[in-house]
């Protein structure tokens, strides 16, 4: 089963996602926290990130960087996730090593469709059913 860490200090937010990843059959690990998802990245070892940019104490762009510099062997993708983008948002996740960008509120059909490309999954519709 594909693991996804999901980081975002809402519990509202963090659990709600959480539901609708595991409706689509992956496995999630969260972290409500920077450093939380450094730590979790290194003990669950996810196929993929789901990275909040603004959290207390170390923010999603720092935490990136930080999981980048300790992962020398596997890169995992991450997608950095806001609320409050500002037009340099995107451009420092991704010089900090993010894949891909996705403002809140999440559009769930854009994020998996993301989810999937960046694991080099078969699309699939809304049942689940490749197509």
């Amino acid at each position: 089963m594909t693991t996804i860490l999901l980081v975002d200090d809402h519990d509202d937010i963090r659990e709600m996602m959480a539901q609708h990843l595991r409706k689509r059959g992956y496995a999630v690990v969260t972290a409500s926290n920077g450093l939380e998802a450094v730590l979790a990245t290194a003990q669950a070892a996810p196929s993929l990130i789901l990275m909040d940019v603004n959290m207390p104490e170390l923010d999603g762009i720092e935490a990136t960087m930080q999981i980048r510099a300790a992962e020398v062997e596997k890169r995992i993708p991450v997608i950095a996730l806001t609320a409050h983008a500002l037009p340099d948002d995107e451009t420092r996740a991704i010089a900090a090593g993010c894949d891909a960008f996705h403002s809140k509120p999440v559009d769930f059909k854009r994020l998996f469709s993301q989810i999937s490309e960046l694991l080099g999954e078969k699309a699939v519709n809304s049942e689940g059913v490749p197509s």
